[in-house]
Order: structure tokens, then sequence, then C-alpha cells
């Protein structure tokens, strides 16, 4: 493959999404001239549909330990050159109005857009152009040759550079473009992968939770979920397939298929002694209508069914205390096993990916071949929900942008 001249670059980045468009402006600043290559037919597809819209750009509490990796010391470097106060500042550059969202435990920091997404997408168009960089869209790249610099074959032609970047994205949400075109070539050049899975993606159930799950569907309430890695304290949402919500797409990072998660339908409360001190001040009650008070009526009657059917109508002075104590001991830890998750289709992020172990943590580059770089989700680096993941693009991006 030879590239024409007018198609020779200095730095190609194959993805226009939010690490790719963070890394080709940074470079391109630095007086590269870049190109960027994107198989959609917009940019920023995956930043216009995020939060709800809004896109929830970074979160004021980014730290390494909200990163999944092999290597959870990996991110450090990256995260620490740039910041999402180095973010948050360039928005405001702008003159983009954001908010902080405000969450169940009041430990949001989640930042989004006031009015809409569509604002980063346009600001990181505008800091593209004025830095230089060239963009193709609805171009897909067939072959990428290494021989003296990087040549690629590719539905608009071919093109060639000193450099390439690798900011594809990864298996989620393949309507968006997500594929796994970034880690055929991280195979190609002799980078090692790690094991690939849905993350921060619903759960489904297949047993008679389902249909539980399905006369609730639209129900919320605020639960800490939890299994032998991680727990959560965030809003739970009834699904018609399962459950989802803040703190299901949270703890789904975390979960192995065949496992339990324990959900706490009453976090922060010590409900056991809660329901005898019930009894004894208000005896002549029924157990749903004080619970009610904290949970979704509709939840309440079906746990009734499913816990205290036979005593359902009975006043809480005919309970034994003990059995008021176990009933709020399985309110707290209510065992459930999904018999899976929603996938690809629904999930946010694709946790694994290209081994970190074959890149350098300070610039992201290819320790095994010079020139070659990978950023964003196809690396090894899953953030928590809450703009954690966009901080990753924009902070790998930028490590990338300085070195290429």
């Amino acid at each position: 493959m030879t590239a024409e001249p007018g198609r020779v670059f200095d730095t190609l980045v194959l993805g226009a999404g939010a690490a790719g468009l963070m890394c080709a402006m940074t470079a391109a600043r630095r007086g590269r001239r870049v190109l960027v290559l994107d198989r959609s037919n917009r940019i920023g597809k995956k930043i216009l549909m995020s939060g709800g819209g809004k896109c929830n750009f970074t979160n004021l509490h980014v730290t390494p330990e909200r990163f999944l990796s092999a290597n959870p010391h990996f991110c450090k470097s990256a995260l620490a050159r740039y910041t999402q106060w180095d973010f948050i500042a360039l928005v405001e550059r702008h003159g983009i109005e954001y908010f902080e969202k405000e969450t169940v435990n009041g430990l949001s920091g989640q930042l989004f857009c006031r009015e809409s997404s569509k604002q980063i997408v346009a600001m990181l168009r505008a800091e593209c152009e004025a830095a230089g960089v060239t963009v193709r869209t609805d171009c897909e790249t067939h072959a990428v040759e290494r021989r003296d610099g990087f040549h690629l074959d590719t539905s608009q032609g071919r093109f060639a550079g000193e450099t390439l970047v690798v900011a594809t994205g990864a298996l989620s949400i393949p309507s968006l473009g997500g594929s796994d075109f970034g880690y055929r070539l991280a195979r190609q050049f002799g980078l090692a992968l790690l094991p690939r899975t849905a993350g921060l993606v619903p759960f489904t159930f297949s047993d008679d939770h389902k249909a539980l799950f399905s006369r609730l569907s639209g129900v919320s309430c605020e639960v800490e979920l939890a299994n032998e890695r991680a727990r959560f304290r965030e809003d739970l949402l009834f699904t018609h397939r399962g459950l989802s919500g803040p703190a299901v797409l949270q703890i789904s990072s975390y979960w192995r298929p065949g496992e339990m998660v324990s959900v706490d339908l009453q976090p922060g409360v010590d409900l056991p002694e809660r329901l005898v001190a019930w009894k004894r001040d208000q005896a002549r009650s029924v157990l749903r209508s004080l619970l009610a008070r904290d949970l979704p009526r509709k939840l309440v009657g079906e746990l009734e069914s499913l816990f205290w059917p036979d005593r359902a109508e009975r006043p809480l002075a005919d309970w034994p205390d003990e059995a008021l104590r176990a009933l709020g001991h399985r309110l707290q830890a209510w065992a459930l096993t999904p018999s899976g998750t929603e996938g690809y289709r629904k999930a946010e992020v694709t946790l694994g990916g290209v081994d970190t172990a074959g890149l350098s943590s300070r610039t992201l580059e290819a320790t095994n071949e010079s020139g070659l770089y990978f950023i964003g989700e196809v690396v090894d680096v899953t953030g928590h929900l809450g703009g954690f993941n966009f901080q990753w693009a924009w902070s790998s991006g930028y490590a990338a942008g300085e070195a290429v």
C-alpha cells in the first residue's frame, strides 16, 4: 500500500470518539499533521447518547481506585497528567454550562451538560478545527501495514503516517459503532489481550424472579448491592427482564456468571431492631403499612407475598420478636442470582482488552512496536459509572497526543 501525496500525515488516529478526538487535538496543537478516520457517519456518537443526552463528561472525585484493570496502577500516570480539572477548564473556556448531579448517597461528583451532549462534541470539533486536524467519517479501515511508518487501506483510499493511534472503542453498544477492530489490530502487532466482558450492564433473570421483576417494572428504590468484591449504595430499577439502575450497573463490573448478589433494601438502617421497635410502638399495625413509608408500595406488596404471606394481615403484636428480626435480616440480604446480563447490546463499557503490560503507562505506546498507541476503551482500563470512563478517554488521549 502506498499513499498518494496529500494523504500522508504525521499521525493517524483510528476512531473519532472521546479518546481519539482528544488525542488528535492535543497532537495537532504540537504542530503534528493529524488525520482522524471513523467508520461512523458522524463524530462522537457515544458522547451524544451518553448521560441521557447530557453527557456525564467527568467526575469531581476521580481517583485510580475508581478504575478496574489487571494492573490497577497503570491508569495513574495518565490521570495525573490530564485531570478532571483540566477538562472542566476546557469546558468552561467554551462557555458550556454544567451541573453536578445529586445522588442518593450525596457523593456524586458527576458533571453533566446543562443543555446537551452536543455541546461537548461541538467543543471537540472546534478544538480539532482550530488545531488543523483533518477528520474523515464514513471511512472503513480495511487493512493496516507497518512499512516505513503506517499505511492504511480504507474505503476512502490509502493513507500513511509516522505514528498510529488506535482509539476504536470496544464491543459495547455495537449500534453506535462498537466492534473488535482494535483488538484485531492489537493481535496483528503482537500485543496480548485480556478476556473481554460486558461491564456497567443490567442483569437478566430466568427463574421466578423474572416474573416478579416484570410486575415491578419501572419501580425504583435506593439499595446497597454487594458481592464478595464490591458494594455500591445507589438506586436500583426493576425491569421486564431483570434489574438495572446505577447500583446494578456498578456491581455488574464486579460480577461473575453464576454468582449471587446481595440486596440491602434499607441501607444504613438496623432493620431487625427497627421492626421490633415498631412492634413495641405500633403493635396494631400490619407490617406492609410501615415498610411502605420507606419503600415503594408496589414493591412492599410483592415482598409480602414472597416473604411473609401467612402473616400479611396479622398485626405486629402477633409476630414473635425473632421472626421480625429474621425478616429484617432477610430484607437486608436478599440473595439473588442473575442468569446473565443484557450483554454488549446494553453495556456502557467493555471490561478487559489490550493488556496494559504491553503499553507505556506514560504515553500509551506499545512497548514492542514504536509509533503504535492504544487509548480509551480498547485498553484494559474501565471506570465506574459516573463520568470516569470519559475521564479515562480524555486522560489517555492527552497522554498519547503529547507523545505521537
